[in-house]
């Protein structure tokens, strides 16, 4: 099958959540089970052109954007594989580059605040991926696009002038929805932007509220929908989670799908991760304590032996850090030292780094991103913290159990799909994995800690939960084998003469 991914990020070219390393890791997932897949990018500042050896090709792509067209050149590269995988990628990644709209600070915002010209950026690149295709010489059966960046592509397939071309009419669509949240919206003024008929421009098409709705263009137009874990794909068809499209998504429920997304095994291995201060395995754990050692010196955390508690994420309401911060002076009355990465909401910056100085050797705060911190704390932690408001599928609760670093999470998305709340009947069972605590408060947070705390002085307990986490089976092939059933869903609707 012939699978092409539009996506706004894709791990290592650009990224600035989970959506890209969902790309990248999802693609090669297909390709090693036998599949074509290939990916549209745009060509961001961000994108060393040296250290990921982009080839530039001989296409370019025009797009008209209302009064104006403007061009694109298509440079091209391979995804690349993590140095420690068994085989080298296969999936070439085309960049489109359009320096008047991408060449830029940030993929999305600069300074917080949105880039004005989104519409126009995201409609170009939308259509661009789908118009330099007759110039590869090579067809999908399936597009996939992600998140509203690109889901406007979806609606020039089933609502634009491109359902009628024959290049196009035979492809099904599949839109995956990472966050709901985040949905494209725009003043109607902008509609030619878009290069849609007026007659998209309803209630059962992009307009939401007399406004644009890029995201939602995508779930009235994609034949099968996907999001990115089944409980999330449950919560957004309720007003809580909803995010005012709750109304589009139950009378689409058929075609809403929730698939757990994966990690790379090959990345995120304690065995053979590079920047871990030790190797070690299920079967040989005492690798583990050098790596927290090590966190503890490069932190400049006292070197005790207390449960030490990593968190990594965007300083954001939707994450959590707000009931965290409620709760850190609690927290660090009991025996534990935490270390946190991320960066975000600039007000959250202040306080953390205040709260940093009041507590210099129980915590630990990097307002920053580092990879190589992140795999760090992924090794040497003994929880890690996920408060989420919300969370539709999490990848660090995944990386941490594959460290043996015990996962603290909110009942939500993604999260309870993957981690098994420890009580008496899972443990008997061998199956817990982690803790999960279910009201949204600084309180619930501080008591589901304190059970943490209290499994941690267990060492018997503690290892156990350890290694039921290691042995958990989050590689993306068994995702990739279900994604590969909606692509042939969304070809069966093609051949049945309807995409919805």
């Amino acid at each position: 099958m012939n699978i092409f991914f539009i996506a706004p990020e894709v791990e290592p070219f650009a990224k600035t959540g989970g959506l890209a390393d969902v790309a990248a890791a999802l693609a090669k997932a297909l390709a090693a089970l036998g599949h074509d897949v290939r990916i549209a990018m745009p060509l961001y500042r961000q994108v060393s052109r040296d250290r990921f050896g982009l080839r530039r090709t001989r296409n370019t792509v025009a797009v008209a954007m209302g009064a104006r067209t403007l061009e694109g050149i298509v440079w091209e590269a391979t995804l690349p594989a993590p140095t420690t995988a068994r085989s080298k990628s296969r999936v070439p990644v085309y960049l489109i580059e359009c320096a008047p709209l991408f060449d830029r600070d940030g993929l999305y915002q600069t300074q917080g605040s949105d880039h004005p010209d989104n519409l126009e950026r995201f409609s170009f690149f939308s259509q661009a991926a789908l118009r330099m295709l007759p110039a590869l010489n090579w067809r999908p059966d399936v597009v996939h696009c992600h998140d509203w960046q690109s889901a406007l592509a979806c609606a020039h397939l089933t609502r634009g002038p491109m359902a009628h071309e024959p290049l196009f009419s035979s492809m099904g669509t599949v839109l995956t929805v990472h966050n709901l949240a985040y949905q494209g919206l725009f003043p109607k003024e902008q509609w030619p932007l878009t290069q849609l008929p007026e007659a998209a421009f309803t209630i059962d098409g992009l307009e939401f509220y007399g406004k644009i709705n890029c995201l939602k263009g995508g779930l009235v137009s994609a034949g099968v929908l996907t999001t990115v874990s089944p409980t999330y794909a449950r919560e957004i068809q309720t007003p809580e989670a909803g995010c005012g499209l709750e109304g589009v998504l139950a009378v689409r429920r058929d075609e809403v799908v929730g698939i757990v997304n994966g990690i790379d095994p090959d990345e995120w291995n304690p065995e053979t991760d590079p920047h871990a201060a030790a190797p070690y395995s299920v079967g040989q754990l005492a690798g583990k304590s050098l790596c927290k050692l090590a966190l503890q010196k490069g932190q400049r955390l006292a070197e005790r032996h207390e449960i030490l508690i990593g968190m990594i994420q965007r300083l954001a309401e939707q994450k959590g850090i707000d009931i965290f911060i409620q709760a850190i002076d609690e927290l660090m009355t009991m025996p534990l030292q935490i270390v946190l990465l991320g960066t975000g909401d600039p007000a959250y910056h202040r306080e953390l780094g205040q709260l940093a100085k009041k507590f210099p050797t129980r915590l630990a705060v990097n307002l920053t991103f580092d990879n190589r911190l992140a795999h760090q704390i992924e090794a040497g932690a003994d929880a890690f913290l996920m408060p989420s408001r919300f969370e539709p599928c999490g990848l660090n609760q995944m990386y941490s159990m594959r460290f043996g670093t015990v996962p603290i999470v909110k009942r939500v998305g993604g999260l309870v799909d993957t981690v098994v709340d420890v009580n008496p009947a899972t443990l008997a069972a061998g199956s817990a994995t982690g803790f999960v605590f279910s009201e949204h408060s600084a309180r619930a947070l501080v008591d589901a800690v304190t059970r943490v705390a209290a499994a941690f002085r267990d060492h018997a307990l503690w290892n156990s939960l350890m290694q039921a986490g290691m042995r958990q089976d989050f590689s993306w092939d068994r995702s990739a084998r279900a994604y590969v059933q909606v692509y042939e869903r969304a070809l069966r609707k093609v051949a049945q003469g309807s995409r919805l």
